[in-house]
């Protein structure tokens, strides 16, 4: 444990020193009390899955030890006898005192344990061997279960998942040598400090413990976020639209609307010039608008997609048209915003509207038929939660989108944070990315149980012959034939890429391409061509399994960016003079970023 201690040199804590921080753990003491006294009770069905998940799960164990006792038994006899290995090599270490690192054999390896003394000294060894031991067990105890059928499986898999990366023993201070090291060397310090980061974070969560993921301090928007010129030219009820400034002489004849998903705020598409795809889609010569969603709160209750379709997209649409003067139009549509795109150019395309020359779909899920990993929220023990929530606040609010976003990637975007914040006080990185992770909004109760129940759930629009309700209209995919361009992300875990290339083959148009970008939902699409790190795939081919399209497909080191913009540029029409923002009838409002996008109303 020589790697532990302090040098005998360094000099105590001063009197003044250690008087500041008992005032200041008086402090701390108070504040934790207050936030606890109010904090917000959160119903239990949205919390964890129901009793009766847990009830299928366990009645499926016994069944498998009914069924395979022999098979069973011998599992355990061998975990134990692992165990008791595992338990005699580190007394033998201990006793002997050596501090040898383990042969390549001895365990496979894991960030989580990156430190040293998780493979040199005999009690951290121990520990993690014992972890990995007992996590692989469950594991595979679970992928043997029988009498369940695959997406029940799948839940079983991904809630026991939670629970062995909660119990990790990085988890804990007393089983953590990082933050037992750093308080040594801190004289305490660093466990005030992350006592004060704690407090911090159940303050701005209304008592529940979300680690904050970048530095509240480092960025504001408009100021060194969102900085892209431009100006609003319109607001409604629903959105502010925004219109950039031009950067070149000349642009293309066809406008082109970009609309975000009203689940984030629109910037992360216009975060530091470097890397915003806006101040890039102008540069390369186009009329730009982009929506700015509202925050919701309790007065949108009763909006539902219908409003995000006739008040939101084709709303803006309207306008658009008015401010240039011209008939057709290029859209965008980016995650929700992209389902809803597509629920949009089926009611154009039963109302006779041809005014969208052409559409792009980012990270787009249209058939839901598997919705991957995000599935396991989409059960009715959750849903049914989130309607009862809907009820009672009118909105489905940012806190449960944030949570279970997170607990996708808990290792991640849970665990490693609150570890760096709360163990080893350290304050968090100034990431814009993460700055904007952040900053959620809420969702109108109606519009998200419509969402939840019509096309998560039912799959109305891509697996239904009745079609997804909206009005007095029933849309479907493939009445979707507009010429098209998809990107998808290759390790997107809330828009699995596999899917979005179903969905996007059942559209009903005769022009499509399909763009596969390493990396996930979020940096696969933030991925400037400077930076030179995520590549993508190609193969104008439209096999019927998304694994031959991607076994047929040609890799490309560069960014997705340039061979969109190939695709969308002979969409777009001639050169034309470049447009400043506003009109005769749209005077401009206020600069961009606008006024939505700062509003965080609370619940």
């Amino acid at each position: 444990m020589s790697d532990m201690t302090t040098k005998d040199s360094k000099a105590p804590i001063s009197p003044e020193r250690l008087q500041q921080n008992l005032a200041r753990i008086e402090s701390l003491t108070a504040r934790l009390a207050e936030v606890l006294a109010h904090k917000k009770m959160i119903r239990p069905s949205l919390q964890g899955p129901g009793p009766e998940f847990f009830g299928r799960a366990l009645g499926a164990f016994w069944a498998e030890v009914a069924k395979n006792p022999t098979k069973v038994w011998e599992e355990q006899v061998e975990y134990w006898g692992k165990t008791l290995q595992n338990a005699i090599e580190a007394q033998k270490a201990l006793l002997a005192g050596t501090d040898e690192e383990e042969s390549a054999e001895g365990g496979k390896r894991d960030r989580r344990f990156s430190n040293p003394l998780w493979h040199k000294h005999p009690w951290f060894r121990y520990l993690r061997q014992q972890y990995q031991l007992t996590a692989d067990m469950i594991e595979r105890s679970v992928d043997e279960l029988e009498d369940v059928d695959e997406a029940e499986r799948r839940r079983i898999r991904f809630f026991t998942r939670q629970i062995i990366d909660m119990m990790a023993p990085t988890n804990f201070l007393a089983t953590n040598p990082d933050a037992l090291q750093r308080a040594i060397e801190t004289e305490g310090q660093s466990l005030i400090d992350g006592l004060e980061n704690m407090i911090r974070d159940l303050e701005r969560n209304d008592g529940e413990l979300l680690p904050t993921l970048s530095d509240p301090e480092a960025f504001k928007v408009g100021v060194n976020l969102a900085t892209t010129e431009g100006a609003v030219v319109y607001r409604n009820r629903m959105f502010e639209l925004i219109q950039y400034a031009p950067r070149t002489e000349t642009v293309h004849k066809t406008p082109l609307i970009i609309f975000p998903p009203w689940i984030n705020k629109f910037y992360i598409l216009d975060l530091r010039p470097e890397n915003s795809l806006v101040r890039w889609i102008v540069d390369q010569g186009y009329t730009l608008f982009v929506v700015s969603w509202v925050n919701p709160d309790h007065t949108y209750a009763d909006v539902g997609m219908v409003d995000y379709v006739e008040d939101g997209l084709l709303a803006a649409m309207r306008e658009v048209k008015a401010i240039t003067g011209e008939e057709k139009i290029n859209v965008v549509g980016y995650c929700i915003a992209g389902t809803t795109l597509a629920l949009t150019l089926s009611l154009m395309h039963q109302r006779g509207d041809r005014s969208v020359n052409a559409a792009s779909f980012l990270t787009t899920l249209t058939d839901f038929s598997d919705p991957g990993e995000v599935g396991v929220f989409l059960e009715d023990d959750f849903v049914d939660g989130i309607e009862a929530e809907a009820k009672e606040t009118g909105v489905m609010g940012s806190l449960y989108m944030k949570r279970t976003f997170s607990f996708l990637r808990a290792n991640d975007l849970v665990y490693k944070p609150a570890i760096e914040a709360y163990m080893l006080g350290k304050a968090p990185p100034a990431f814009d990315l993460l700055y904007w992770n952040g900053d959620g909004t809420n969702l109108p109760g109606k519009m998200a149980v419509e969402y939840l129940r019509g096309l998560c759930q039912r799959d109305e629009f891509a697996h239904s012959e009745q079609g997804f309700a909206l009005g007095e209209h029933r849309l479907r995919i493939s009445d979707v034939d507009v010429p098209l361009c998809a990107v998808a992300c290759e390790s997107d875990h809330i828009a699995p890429w596999r899917l979005s290339y179903r969905g996007i083959r059942l559209m009903g148009s005769k022009d499509k391409t399909f763009l596969l970008s390493e990396s996930g939902h979020v940096a696969g699409i933030v991925n400037p061509p400077t930076r030179k790190k995520y590549g993508h795939y190609t193969n104008p081919d439209w096999p019927a399994e998304p694994e031959d399209w991607k076994a047929g497909a040609t890799f490309h080191k560069s960014s997705w960016w340039p061979q969109w913009e190939k695709w969308l540029a002979p969409r777009s029409g001639e050169m034309v003079p470049a447009r400043e923002p506003g009109g005769k009838d749209h005077p401009p409002l206020c600069p961009a970023p606008g006024t939505y996008v700062l509003a965080s109303p609370k619940i």
